[in-house]
C-alpha cells in the first residue's frame, strides 16, 4: 500500500469519522487489503455531472463525508453566484441510501443559509428538474445512480433552469468541491428550519403539465382500454407514472407486481436497467399473458424509458432507444402538422451518437434538428441559447432518454410513457401497432440499424486502460473498417473534423469531449466515448440501407446485422 493510501486510511480511523465509518475500515484492514486501497486511492471525482461509485467508507466511495464535502463545495459557489439569496430543490431515488443522502445534503446547504425544499418521499428525477423552474430555485440536487448496480449511488448537481450543470459551473463548482479538503470545513448542522418538505402539490403541478403535453385527448378517449403493461422496475416510476397515464385517459394500465415495490436491493434483476432485455422480462411475459397493447419500463429514477411491442409475426419485442426516439420524434412532428400547431421555427435536439434517422425526417419535414454533446445537459443548453429564436419540441439520444416540451430540462421517462402509450392509441385508432408504423417509416426514410456494446474496465487501473484505447485510434486511425473505407474522423475532444482523402482538417463548434466518430465511404458511423458514470468505454454503431417494401424488412435488417458484426470483428471489439 502506497503512502498516500496509508495517510487517507489513518485520517479516516480518528475521531473526526464517526463509528461505524472507523469499523467498516478496520474491518477492510483486515480482511480486504485490495478493496481497502481501491477505497481510498484517489478522492471520488465530482464531475460535469455530480458523484458517482460504489457506496461504503473511503474517499473514492459514497458516503456522507463524501457527499457533504461535495454538497459544501457546491453551497459556496452558489452563495457566490447568488448573495441575495438561495434556494435548492433536493429528490431521491429508491436506492439504498439515497434518502440519507439526501438527508445530508439538505442539512449542509441549511447550514450555509440556503433554503432547502426537500421532497418528504422518493421522487423521479424529471420532477427535480421540473421543482427547480417551478420554484424558482437556483439550483438542485437528486441522488441516484440511475440505472446502475445496486452497489452504487449518485448525486446530480443541477442548476436554476433546472437542467444539470454545464460550462462555466460545471468546473467552477468542481473547483469549489476540491478546496474542501477536510470534513471539518463542512458545515454539518445549523439552520434546520430553512429544510421545507415537498409533496403532493409538486405532484400534480407536474401531472398537470405532462397532461398539457397531449396531442390526441380525443383519441385517447376513443382508445382509453388500451391494455398497457407498467414496470417502475422497483424505483421512482411508480409515483407518478400511473397517475399519469390516469390523467391522460387510460384505465386498463397493469403493473408488474414483482417489480412494483420500490427496492434498492433490485431482488428481481441484477441491472435496474430497462435497456437490458433482463430487467424488462417480467413485463415482458406479463405483456405476453394480458396480449398487451404495449409495454412500458423505467429505470429507477425514471428518467430513462424502454417499451415492447409485437411484431409483424405476433412476437414481443423491445424495442433499442434509437427505435424509441425515432417513433417518438416523427409523432411530435408529424402530430403537430396534423393538428395544425407546428410552428415554422420549431426545432428538435439529439445527440452525435444517436441514429441520423432522426435528422433525415425533421429535414424531410422542414424542422430544424440539432445535434449536441451526449447528455441532456446539452439540450438544455441548446433550448437556452435559441430561446426566442426557435420553438423546441423534443431531444432525445440512444440512451433511452427524452425530454418532451420545455418545462423541464432533463430527460423525462414519466411523460415518455405517455407520449408512446399516446403514440399506441393513435396506431391502434387505424387498426395498427407501433412496430407497423415503425417499419412504415423505414420504407419511407431507410431502414436505419444502430447497434451499441460496452467494454468494463474496472479497478485502479481501468481508466488508464481505457484511455489508451482511445489514444490508439487518435494516433493510428483505420484507413478502412471492415473493407469499407473510412471517409473522415470527427475528434471532439480535439475539435476538429479530419478528410481522410484530403487531409484537410475543420474545426468542430461543440464544446471539447473525449469522443471519436469514424465516417465510412457507405455511410456508416462508429463512435467510441468512454462513459461519464462508469468505468466502460462504449462503441455505437449505425448503418443503413434503402427498405423497398415492408416485407423485405426481415431480410434487409439481416444484411445491416452482418456489417455490424463484420465492423465489430473487424475493430477487434467481440472479445
Amino acid at each position: 500500500m502506497n503512502e498516500l493510501i496509508q495517510k487517507r486510511v489513518e485520517l479516516w480511523l480518528s475521531d473526526q469519522f464517526d463509528a461505524q465509518t472507523r469499523e467498516e475500515v478496520k474491518q477492510l484492514q483486515q480482511n480486504d487489503p485490495a478493496a481497502l486501497a481501491d477505497a481510498f486511492y484517489r478522492t471520488l471525482e465530482f464531475g460535469t455531472g455530480g458523484l458517482r461509485g460504489l457506496m461504503g467508507a473511503g474517499t473514492n466511495r459514497m458516503n456522507k463525508y463524501t457527499v457533504g464535502m461535495a454538497t459544501q463545495g457546491y453551497a459556496n459557489y452558489l452563495n457566490q453566484c447568488f448573495p441575495d439569496g438561495v434556494k435548492v430543490a433536493i429528490a431521491h431515488d429508491s436506492r439504498n441510501n439515497s434518502r440519507f443522502f439526501a438527508e445530508t445534503a439538505a442539512q449542509v446547504f441549511a447550514a450555509n443559509g440556503i433554503e432547502v425544499y426537500l421532497f418528504a418521499d422518493m421522487r423521479p428525477t424529471p420532477e427535480l428538474s421540473f421543482a427547480i423552474r417551478q420554484l424558482g430555485c437556483q439550483g438542485g440536487v437528486v441522488c441516484t445512480a440511475s440505472h446502475n448496480p445496486k452497489e452504487y449511488n449518485g448525486y446530480k448537481a443541477y442548476w436554476d433552469d433546472g437542467s444539470q450543470l454545464v460550462p462555466p459551473h460545471d468546473k467552477n463548482v468542481i473547483l469549489e468541491v476540491e478546496k474542501i479538503e477536510n470534513v471539518n470545513d463542512v458545515k454539518w448542522s445549523g439552520g434546520e428550519d430553512r429544510i421545507h418538505a415537498l409533496g403532493s402539490e409538486m405532484d400534480h403541478a407536474y401531472i398537470n403539465m405532462v397532461k398539457g403535453l397531449s396531442i390526441y385527448p380525443d383519441i385517447i378517449q376513443q382508445q382509453s382500454d388500451l391494455k398497457i403493461v407498467y414496470t417502475p422496475i422497483h424505483g421512482t416510476g411508480i409515483k407518478l407514472v400511473p397517475d399519469v397515464l390516469k390523467a391522460f385517459g387510460f384505465n386498463n394500465v397493469h403493473i408488474v407486481s414483482e417489480q412494483a415495490i420500490p427496492d434498492g436491493n433490485f431482488p428481481t434483476v441484477e441491472y435496474p436497467n430497462p435497456e437490458e432485455s433482463e430487467a424488462m422480462s417480467y413485463g415482458l411475459k406479463l405483456a405476453k399473458d394480458l396480449d398487451a397493447d404495449i409495454l412500458c419500463g423505467t429505470d429507477p429514477d425514471a428518467d430513462r424509458l424502454a417499451i415492447g411491442v409485437r411484431n409483424d409475426k405476433g412476437e414481443w419485442v423491445l424495442m433499442n432507444g434509437n427505435q424509441t426516439a425515432v417513433l417518438a420524434f416523427n409523432y411530435l412532428i408529424e402530430a403537430r402538422k396534423s393538428k395544425g400547431i407546428a410552428q415554422p421555427n420549431d426545432m428538435v435536439i439529439t445527440t452525435i451518437v444517436t441514429t441520423p434517422m432522426i435528422d433525415v425526417i425533421a429535414e424531410k419535414n422542414q424542422v430544424g434538428c440539432y445535434r449536441v454533446l451526449t447528455g441532456f445537459k446539452w439540450i438544455a443548453d441548446l433550448i437556452r441559447q435559441k430561446e426566442g429564436q426557435e420553438h423546441y419540441i423534443i431531444g432525445g439520444e440512444e440512451s433511452f432518454g427524452l425530454m418532451i416540451g420545455d418545462k423541464i430540462r432533463d430527460k423525462d421517462g414519466v411523460s415518455a410513457v405517455a407520449l408512446l402509450c399516446e403514440m399506441a392509441a393513435v396506431e391502434r385508432s387505424k387498426g395498427r401497432s407501433l412496430f407497423q408504423k415503425l417499419i412504415d417509416l423505414y420504407v419511407e426514410y431507410g431502414l436505419y440499424k444502430e447497434k451499441l456494446i460496452s467494454i468494463t474496465k474496472k479497478g485502479m487501473d481501468g481508466q488508464a486502460q481505457i484511455a489508451a484505447m482511445m489514444n490508439g485510434y487518435r494516433e493510428a486511425s483505420p484507413a478502412q473498417i471492415n473493407g469499407v473505407d473510412v471517409l473522415r474522423t470527427y475528434d471532439y475532444q480535439l475539435q476538429q473534423c479530419k478528410d481522410l482523402r484530403s487531409g484537410v482538417s475543420t474545426p468542430l463548434s461543440l464544446p471539447a469531449s473525449n469522443v471519436l466518430i469514424f465516417e465510412l465511404a457507405d455511410g456508416s458511423l462508429i463512435a467510441a466515448r468512454p462513459s461519464g458514470t462508469e468505468p466502460k468505454i462504449k462503441f455505437y454503431f449505425s448503418v443503413h440501407a434503402e427498405l423497398p417494401q415492408a416485407s423485405d424488412h426481415d431480410a434487409v435488417d439481416a444484411l445491416l446485422e452482418e456489417r455490424i458484426l463484420g465492423i465489430i470483428e473487424d475493430m477487434k471489439l467481440n472479445g
